[in-house]
């Protein structure tokens, strides 16, 4: 391991995260620049009655989306809800360590204890310059660290709150909003301290430094995708980078690269449903996301972690709302999932240091599984180089019927007849 932080594990076959493959994962770092005595984690995540199947057959109905909510999901902090939460317990004086989990398939959360100054050490895995908030706002699939030191006596608990809520989802009562609290415990049968009001604000990646020093990357290319929904020619909604809705190859993209030769460095060996973008090792990628539909997308990228350069709106013209890192003297802070909204465009730069086949996506499960999805083939000749696939991965594909060699359908040759096609997709101006 060479990486230290906050992580987790899910499924993205068939979109298992929504139906529940998500667990936490926590690499301890023995040279934390941020030592505690103590740590708690807390991982968010709603949890539905129906399936992702049958929640996606609802979503892609002809003519239109049509509405999953009817059995609403339960919003669970550690598997538990509403009053089982389990409390925390502090001592006088004493600094913790809270890890903030967002294994969300849709909403929101924001995270706040009364009265408690919270500083960001971490987010995404990677370590920051501290910078002290009094609320932490999550999208699905991001990860914040804070530290939070104790008031230096008994006399008062205080509560904390776990707030889920989406402007772009319907609201729902008890669900979209909803509120979980419990307590941050100093003494038994203390007071609860009562505040004025439960603090709410948006994560401002421009301001938070990453705490190894290292300003904006020059770039060698750069890359504009546009998270567009649209129609098929059968009216089906599909979600898309630049029009192209993900469909999985036949051939996993991992073998093609380790199988094809020189082949692997041509995109259209890897099929054109998965929009692919081969890299070149070591240059510096800049990412252009555009989100001028109604709802936003968390953009997360597989293998890699970006650095977030700038904010601004797709529909300024006069540049009023563009805000941008400094280009010197500043070390933009580098996670691998951001939250694109509304009207908004977002820029971020990653270095194709690490050889392999990673996806980005929305992680929004079901943007996911409507196509909003690509690939990235990074360093292909590195791979057939140096990595090998265990023999267990290449039985159990075969065992499933699955070719583990050769282009998007199994050929040796740039034939690609018989490779799954992206739906062409009309913009529809409603959505």
């Amino acid at each position: 391991l060479d990486q230290a932080g906050t992580y987790w594990i899910h499924g993205h076959t068939h979109e298992h995260n929504f139906d529940g493959l998500r667990t936490p994962l926590v690499i301890h770092d023995p040279q934390d620049p941020n030592p505690v005595e103590r740590e708690f984690l807390f991982a968010a995540e709603d949890w539905w009655p129906i399936t992702f199947q049958e929640s996606l057959a609802i979503i892609m109905q002809q003519h239109g989306p049509g509405y999953p909510y009817t059995n609403p999901p339960y919003t669970l902090i550690n598997g538990f809800k509403d009053s089982m939460v389990e409390p925390l317990h502090f001592e006088p004086g004493k600094t913790y360590k809270i890890r903030l989990v967002s294994m969300m398939s849709l909403p929101l959360w924001e995270f706040v204890i009364d009265d408690h100054e919270l500083l960001i050490v971490e987010v995404d895995g990677v370590a920051t310059k501290p910078k002290a908030v009094n609320v932490v706002r999550l999208a699905p699939g991001q990860r914040v660290s804070v530290l939070v030191t104790a008031k230096p006596s008994r006399n008062l608990n205080y509560q904390y709150h776990m707030t889920t809520f989406a402007d772009y989802l319907p609201p729902i009562q008890g669900v979209y909003p909803q509120q979980i609290n419990s307590t941050a415990i100093y003494a038994t049968g203390a007071p609860v301290f009562v505040p004025q009001a439960i603090p709410s604000e948006p994560f401002d990646e421009l301001s938070i430094e990453a705490l190894e020093y290292m300003p904006a990357m020059t770039t060698d290319r750069s890359l504009f995708f546009n998270a567009t929904y649209g129609f098929s020619p059968d009216d089906v909604p599909y979600e898309s980078f630049n029009l192209v809705a993900y469909e999985s190859p036949k051939v996993p993209s991992m073998f093609s690269a380790l199988t094809t030769g020189d082949m692997s460095l041509n995109s259209i060996t890897y099929g054109p449903a998965t929009n692919a973008q081969v890299l070149k090792y070591g240059e510096v990628v800049e990412m252009v996301y555009w989100s001028a539909t109604r709802v936003p997308h968390p953009q997360h990228l597989h293998g890699h972690s970006f650095q977030v350069i700038e904010k601004g709106r797709t529909d300024d013209a006069l540049g009023q709302f563009r805000r941008r890192v400094p280009s010197k003297g500043f070390s933009p802070m580098m996670r691998d999932t951001v939250m694109v909204y509304s009207g908004e465009y977002v820029i971020v730069r990653f270095k194709a240091d690490n050889p392999g086949a990673w996806v980005m996506h929305c992680h929004f499960d079901w943007h996911l599984g409507q196509g909003l999805n690509m690939l990235f083939i990074s360093a292909p000749h590195l791979m057939q180089e140096k990595l090998l696939v265990p023999q267990s991965v290449v039985d159990q594909c075969k065992r499933q019927g699955i070719k583990v060699s050769g282009n998007v359908v199994g050929h040796d040759t740039y034939n690609i007849d018989g490779a799954p096609k992206p739906p062409g997709l009309i913009i529809n101006r409603f959505y």
